[in-house]
């Protein structure tokens, strides 16, 4: 099943220009709600809080690298933690090192997307994880 227009997706990555980019290919495809962190520690606890006002988010868009909280740590929390291990989390990296992927797997990664990216490659990497 797709990933539905209305989906609430959260962007939690250091760099606002990032942000930005994924942000409007994602309107370009027709999400409109999405919010963004600037790192994994307030985007611990946007998805804490969106779980407890009810509306969870249906996809995490994390960057790996952040001076905080990284995106790894952030899975690992997320998949330890009943509430929100099946939450579908797709992992954005500048590096496509082997064994990054191979961490990011064995964490539970739902999916990972090296950059530059294109929107049609974003939106293939969102297709395949709620396929």
């Amino acid at each position: 099943m797709p990933l539905k227009q209305d989906a609430k997706i959260i962007i939690i990555d250091d760099m606002q220009t990032m942000r930005k980019i994924i942000k409007n290919m994602l309107l370009k495809m027709g999400h409109k709600n999405l919010e963004e962190a600037d790192d994994g520690i307030p985007g611990w606890e946007m998805i804490q809080n969106a779980h407890e006002s009810g509306k969870p988010y249906d996809l995490i868009i994390s960057d790996w690298n952040m001076p905080g909280m990284t995106g790894i740590d952030l899975l690992k929390k997320i998949r330890s933690t009943d509430a929100y291990k099946k939450m579908p989390f797709l992992m954005v990296t500048a590096e496509a090192e082997q064994q990054n992927v191979i961490i990011a797997v064995k964490a539970g990664v739902s999916n990972f997307i090296v950059k530059p990216f294109s929107a049609v490659q974003l939106q293939d990497k969102i297709d395949k994880i709620f396929k």
